[in-house]
């Protein structure tokens, strides 16, 4: 047995790790982020023109029946498979779609990212009217094909959960991804946040309360804003993350 190695109460204590933060996150390109933008909304309106000339209509059955059973139109395998179904969907739900945002800004703004922060904060709102306003335009029913396996209100297109979680993770993708000067980690953070809303807005169709082109438009609509706000508010966010006033309520000045 080694003896126990004795501290001398002399001694200064031991420097803590120092960790450096970034003053401020590298830009994104809004060049390329202005052309995600007009490809994405490019295919937003080709589906809403499909939608209100109803040609959607072999397209939003198929979806909604595809891989169900014959008797009671329940999707086709083990249980398990509804409950994570239920599970994804809820990544893109009111309540956990804005308590991520919530913690995202706190995040960034601990990270002296402030101005992504703020981009982040007004695209997430900004968004959420956009899509409210093109609810109410179009003011579609939810689907009586099947039956739904969770409860769900309001107009169907184009699909809220599809619209706002693309917005909220594809803009905190964005945010985060500022932080690294390498594309292919750009790449990756943002190719995984376009991914995971993408199975958000086709839970939707699964469950039976959207049909396919509601979750399309709505992913492709939502994607689209938040490239769009990162290359049109990135002045716009800069300039207000570097007044006064944000840098007072910047929790890391305190």
């Amino acid at each position: 047995m080694t003896p126990r190695e004795t501290v001398d109460p002399e001694e200064p204590p031991i420097a803590p790790e120092t960790v450096r933060l970034p003053q401020r996150g590298f830009t994104i390109d809004r060049g390329k982020a202005l052309l995600a933008a007009a490809v994405l909304w490019a295919g937003f309106a080709l589906t809403v023109w499909l939608v209100t000339s109803g040609r959607s209509g072999g397209f939003d059955r198929w979806g909604l029946l595809v891989g169900r059973t014959a008797d009671t139109m329940g999707l086709r395998g083990p249980s398990l498979l509804t409950e994570t179904v239920r599970d994804v969907t809820s990544l893109g739900g009111v309540f956990l779609r804005n308590l991520f945002a919530i913690g995202a800004v706190v995040a960034l703004l601990f990270l002296r990212l402030r101005r992504e922060a703020v981009l982040f904060a007004a695209t997430v709102a900004l968004g959420w009217l956009v899509n409210s306003g093109i609810k109410a335009l179009v003011g579609r029913p939810r689907p009586t094909i099947v039956p739904r396996l969770t409860e769900a209100g309001g107009a169907s297109f184009p699909s809220g959960h599809s619209f706002n979680s693309a917005v909220v993770y594809v803009a905190m993708a964005l945010a985060f991804a500022s932080m690294s000067a390498r594309h292919s980690v750009r790449y990756t953070i943002v190719g995984s946040a376009m991914l995971l809303s993408a199975m958000i807005a086709w839970s939707r169709v699964m469950l039976g309360v959207h049909f396919p082109s509601d979750v399309t438009a709505g992913w492709l609509g939502g994607a689209g804003w938040a490239f769009l706000a990162a290359a049109l508010l990135y002045r716009p966010a800069r300039a207000a993350a570097d007044s006064e006033v944000a840098k007072e309520l910047d929790p890391a000045n305190s």
